[in-house]
């Protein structure tokens, strides 16, 4: 029940997983739901101590794109790119491991690291010839931080391999190269933040990946400040539709495809 109702009523949604957490709060897949329903419900603190728990009942390294951008909407991308630097992130591939890296990506635009986050998000799987919904959000978010880092000719050209790659129509990668392109006309006037000079975007450490993730204590004592709109967060790189930060993040299962550590 709780699950069909995330789209339309996530209130109503968390309302039934906390009762079936109460129910059988000892299954790991309870606990999983509970967190991902609280996480589309924007109760960032809550998701992250249910997958926490679930994570520690079943194993695996799975969902932590999620936890990653919950740290994000309690206000700690800090914490968001230790995740994304842990052993557990290592182990992740395919679709899994995309999602993880735009979330350290937007993690690392939070902290106006906007070069970084470039570098962040350039592995194999950013190839222009891919198409899908994972390929198209990589792109998009690529296009983002490129933007971002007062790249913008680079930027279009991104947002225009996103828009071909989105066949499902997730993004909005076709308006936004339309708009970047009215602005080199000189049509519109587009502010975008500016980034640290690209001239040194040669020289940045791949330094995201290392242990360290905090505890559940941790998790239950900060008095993080409350978010903002989990609305917020889309690929365009602000913390939430990133879907780990347009929308949510995509609910996607691991591929065998390698993918190298998140820079």
């Amino acid at each position: 029940m709780a699950t069909r109702l995330i789209e339309d009523d996530p209130e109503l949604a968390l309302a039934h997983a906390r009762a079936a957490r109460q129910r059988a709060g000892r299954i790991a897949v309870v606990r999983e739901t509970a967190g991902l329903i609280a996480y589309h419900a924007g109760e960032w603190a809550e998701a992250l101590s249910e997958l926490r728990t679930a994570r520690r009942m079943s194993g695996g390294a799975g969902l932590l794109a999620v936890m990653a951008d919950c740290e994000r909407g309690l206000g700690r991308p800090e914490r968001a790119i230790e995740l994304g630097r842990s052993d557990e992130a290592r182990q992740l591939t395919g679709d899994e491991a995309t999602e993880l890296r735009i979330v350290v990506a937007g993690a690392r635009m939070d902290l106006g690291q906007y070069d970084q986050a470039v570098v962040t998000l350039q592995t194999s799987e950013l190839d222009p010839a891919r198409i899908g919904p994972s390929s198209a959000r990589l792109f998009y978010a690529y296009a983002e931080a490129l933007l971002a880092a007062d790249r913008s000719d680079e930027a279009l050209t991104w947002f225009l391999h996103a828009a071909s790659a989105d066949i499902e129509g997730d993004t909005d990668a076709e308006e936004r190269a339309d708009e970047l392109a009215a602005a080199a006309r000189g049509e519109v006037n587009l502010s975008t933040e500016s980034g640290t000079s690209a001239t040194e975007y040669d020289d940045l450490a791949d330094d995201d990946l290392a242990d360290g993730e905090p505890t559940d204590d941790e998790v239950a004592g900060d008095n993080a400040p409350e978010h903002v709109d989990p609305e917020h967060r889309d690929l365009d790189n602000k913390p939430a539709e990133d879907k780990h930060v347009g929308g949510k993040v995509a609910d996607h299962k691991a591929t065998d495809d390698e993918n190298g550590p998140i820079e």
